[in-house]
């Protein structure tokens, strides 16, 4: 499956038609994301609820991305995104983990960090966009479970191909859009998708949205897993040149 993944997302991309932009263009943004957590960390066969045991919210977020396109045809167009969301909480285990039996009261904190790297061509490029391309992921999560003067951290990394699509819909003369985009990938049981969508004003060089983004990861790492979902409103500012 890993394989089909990869070899789908490069035929998408080889067999895109180039429309680059007609100009060279840059663009930042940064985003608050208010996300809500659920779903299961598993260590060694031991599983615990993020939500109903642990009572993980919200300890903060960052959400940063540039991009460059240029008109240089077959060159690829770049985009560089970084995503960390920060939990904690203080909880009571209904089973065992670990070293901590039934029914220890725990202080947990959850990090979950990703860096992206995008490389994508623009398909369409008019009052219809479509990017195609894939992501190269750099995934890290951190569960650290406290009581007392005893600890368990459950850790998962890795770096993964993700196939990457974007679109847009401008509403001509009124600097309204609507659009989508999302990253996945599926392989040996292991998934991940990433999307969001959203509505985009524009004000000269400042570009406005809001919407509503989720991210799921179900990964193994040895015997730890990761499978939770993230998902909630967002609102972001940016510029593009």
């Amino acid at each position: 499956m890993r394989k089909l993944t990869i070899a789908v997302g490069s035929s998408l991309v080889l067999a895109a038609p180039l429309a680059q932009a007609d100009l060279a263009g840059l663009g930042a943004s940064v985003s608050y994301w208010d996300s809500d957590l659920s779903g299961d960390v598993v260590s060694g066969g031991d599983s615990v609820d993020v939500n109903d045991e642990l009572r993980l919210k919200d300890d903060g977020n960052a959400n940063a991305s540039v991009y460059l396109e240029h008109p240089v045809p077959l060159l690829p167009n770049v985009r560089l995104a970084y995503t960390l969301v920060q939990q904690s909480g203080n909880g009571t285990l209904s089973g065992n983990y670990g070293s901590f039996p039934a029914g220890t009261s725990v202080r947990s904190d959850l990090d979950l960090e990703q860096l992206d790297l995008t490389l994508y061509y623009e398909v369409l490029d008019n009052w219809v966009n479509l990017d195609l391309g894939l992501t190269v992921r750099d995934f890290s999560g951190e569960l650290l479970m406290q009581s007392g003067g005893s600890s368990e951290k459950t850790e998962a990394d890795a770096v993964l191909p993700l196939g990457y699509i974007a679109a847009r819909f401008d509403l001509p003369l009124t600097g309204v859009a609507v659009g989508a985009e999302g990253n996945f990938i599926s392989f040996d049981g292991d998934s991940m998708r990433d999307f969001n969508v959203y509505g985009q004003f524009n004000i000269s060089l400042l570009q406005l949205r809001a919407g509503y983004r989720q991210l799921a990861v179900d990964y193994e790492d040895g015997s730890d897993v990761f499978d939770v979902k993230l998902d909630g409103p967002f609102i972001s500012a940016g510029v593009a040149f």
